[in-house]
């Protein structure tokens, strides 16, 4: 068993992974760490749990809505191969989900 040590928010985590699942991890945490960086840009530095806390919740979502785009791809007979992405709708998804967070950051931040 192999062990990578990322490094999250500035912060170093060892950990185990399969041989040969280094380089994927690696980049899942690159893309945490960048999801987290974005998040600190929107609502500030907040507690490091309550950060990972929204960025899970972030991610969480994200893959929510591919399961469903997947789901409509594949009902309406269509492969994935032929969604294409609407770069608007990107955009304004990604602003519904700093709203979230901000939301989700302000709620938390009255507990």
């Amino acid at each position: 068993m192999a062990q990578v040590t990322v490094t999250i928010n500035g912060r170093k985590y060892p950990i185990a992974c399969d041989d040969g699942q280094e380089a994927h991890l690696s980049r899942l945490a690159s893309y945490v760490d960048n999801r987290i960086q974005e998040l600190v840009a929107a609502v500030g530095q907040v507690d490091h749990t309550r950060l990972l806390v929204m960025v899970s919740l972030l991610v969480a979502d994200e893959l929510s809505d591919a399961y469903s785009e997947l789901e409509t791809a594949r009902s309406g007979g269509k492969g994935a191969d032929d969604v294409e992405i609407d770069r608007d709708q990107y955009q304004k998804n990604i602003s519904k989900f700093v709203r979230r967070i901000e939301h989700i950051a302000q709620a938390l931040e009255q507990t």
